[in-house]
Parts: structure tokens; C-alpha cells; sequence
């Protein structure tokens, strides 16, 4: 029995990989010259490509307006297809290349970096000892970057929250988490059993960069409180960093809980009699659900999900 519709196999006799090519390069942002260029193209090739495949689909993909071009919802839904092909593509080619290598499979995780990281080690751990030659690369990043590279093929799953129900886009929640308020063991509040808000407000905080999940929840203490965000702020995404700078100053900073329990554990971070009235939302696994699962994704995911 066939499969595919009887207008497909026209489609994928007449639709070309350079076509598709400069579609993810305008889907980037960039303006028909510059994905044109990027292509090592001519404009005028661009422009009579980008005409050749609006024919081939039937749909005219992007509007015209002045002397610029912008993307209407059939080249959104083209293009979000594209980029699934594309990342089905580079799935393929590391698999190629890991059976080239003799390598034994190899599984890409991307991780928030204020995701908990107690489910994942242990996932992992249990991962290593199943398949010992199993290659395993974690890339720690934004939310932003991590889901880009999941979409672009480049990580089979991704350890995450999302705000937003996003087409093409699977995910499994883990648990939910509150933030800790944590200050240096030496810190003048570090022996203090009870705290208010306009205490805390008087000492400088190590924050996440705005539109973190982190960021909003403490923004959204101080919305609560009437207060603005105190001064002396410093941003940044690295949990890392935001542990060093609170060790050797009086900063206050917010991690997730089971994070800061650790660092508290060894004696490094102490946690702050204050709790936030907003927790984290959910965290959990992604994965694209347009695209075939690899057998060690497959069972990274029953470990990491296993009750």
C-alpha cells in the first residue's frame, strides 16, 4: 500500500536541498540578499529560487512589502517543516559518523542551567553503566539556544521547562521546584532564623538575564512587594559564577533549591530563612515529536523518567 499522498512524489521530484537552504537562511532573520549570500548566490538567482518554490507549493510564502519581504503564515508552517527536515538531516549524519568512528551510538542532551541537575546525573549515571561506549555530550545553555540546537538536530533532547505548548514539541514534566535565597556563610544574614522582604532589599543581588524563568519569579517577589529591583544588580546565567560571586561578597542570589542544598551541604552557601511566593514552573524532558526517536534516546528517557 502507498504510503504517500499521489502529489507527493511530484513534490519531492521538483523540490530541490538549495531551496530549502535559502528558506532556513530568510527563516533566520536574514533579508533574501544576505541568505543569498550566505548561499554564495546571486539576489536575482535568490529571488527566482524563492519564486520556484511558492510555484512548487502553490503558496506564496512571504509578502511583498515596499521593497522588502515578510513571512506570512504559509511560509511559518513551511518553514517549521524545512527546519524539521534539516534537523532529521543532522541526526542522520552524526549517526553516519558515529558508526564510521565505531562509535556505539551517541546521545545529545542539552540542560537549562537552572534546571535541577539531581534527575539528570542520576539518569545519566544509570545511562553510563547500561551502555558503557555509549558517547554522551551535555551542552549546558539558555532555553533559547538549547531549543534552537533541538530543533536544528544538533541534541536529541533537551532538559527543560516550557512556558508555552509549542507545535512539533514534546514534553514530559519531571517536578516542579521552589528558589532558595542564598547569601556566603559569612554573610551578615547567614545566623538570622526569620527574614522580611526589606531586609533582603538592602544588600545587592545576582540575578538571571530577564525572560529566565528564575528572573521572572523573583521579579515577580518584588512586583508583589511594591518594590523595584535593588541596585547594584548584576546578571548572569551561570550558576557557576553566581555561586563564586556570592561566596566572596555580601550578594544575594536565588538558585533552585535541590542546587543550593548542595552547595549549603559542603559548606559553601547558606540558605536564607525566606521563602518565595512563586515556585519555578515544571521542568522535564523535550524532544521533537516530528522526528524518530534514536534507540539510546529511547532509553535515556525510561531511566530519566523511571519512578
Amino acid at each position: 500500500m502507498n504510503q504517500f499522498s499521489p502529489a507527493l512524489p511530484q513534490l519531492l521530484n521538483r523540490l530541490r536541498m538549495r531551496q530549502v537552504a535559502l528558506l532556513l537562511a530568510m527563516g533566520e532573520g536574514k533579508t533574501l540578499g544576505a541568505a543569498a549570500k550566505d548561499l554564495g548566490m546571486t539576489q536575482p538567482a535568490a529571488t527566482k529560487m524563492l519564486a520556484e518554490v511558492e510555484t512548487t507549493l502553490g503558496q506564496v510564502l512571504f509578502d511583498r512589502v515596499g521593497r522588502g519581504l515578510r513571512i506570512n503564515a504559509a511560509g511559518r508552517a513551511t518553514l517549521a517543516c524545512f527546519q524539521s527536515i534539516s534537523g532529521t538531516l543532522e541526526q542522520l549524519q552524526r549517526g553516519l559518523s558515529n558508526l564510521k568512528q565505531g562509535l556505539a551510538g551517541q546521545l545529545a542532551i542539552g540542560s537549562l542551567m537552572a534546571a535541577s541537575p539531581t534527575h539528570l546525573t542520576k539518569a545519566l549515571a544509570l545511562m553510563q553503566l547500561e551502555r558503557p561506549h555509549l558517547n554522551i555530550q551535555i551542552e549546558v545553555g539558555d532555553s533559547d539556544s538549547l531549543m534552537n540546537l533541538l530543533n536544528q538536530g544538533a541534541l536529541d533532547v533537551v532538559i527543560g521547562r516550557m512556558s508555552v505548548t509549542q507545535a512539533h514539541h514534546l514534553f514530559r514534566p519531571l517536578s516542579k521546584e521552589a528558589i532558595a535565597l542564598v547569601c556566603a556563610p559569612n554573610h551578615p544574614l547567614a545566623l538570622r532564623r526569620r527574614l522580611s522582604f526589606d531586609e533582603l532589599q538592602a544588600y545587592a543581588w545576582v540575578l538571571q538575564p530577564e525572560g529566565t524563568a528564575m528572573r521572572d519569579v523573583v521579579s515577580h517577589e518584588f512586583l508583589l512587594h511594591h518594590a523595584a529591583l535593588p541596585s547594584g544588580l548584576l546578571e548572569t546565567s551561570s550558576a557557576m559564577i553566581t555561586v563564586h560571586l556570592v561566596t566572596q561578597s555580601q550578594m544575594i542570589a536565588g538558585l533552585p533549591q535541590s542546587v543550593a542544598r548542595g552547595f549549603q551541604k559542603h559548606g559553601m552557601l547558606k540558605i536564607l530563612p525566606y521563602r518565595l511566593q512563586q515556585d519555578l514552573s515544571s521542568y522535564g524532558s523535550i524532544v521533537r515529536s516530528d522526528r524518530p526517536l534514536t534507540d539510546q534516546t529511547e532509553e535515556f528517557l525510561r531511566i530519566l523518567h523511571r519512578k
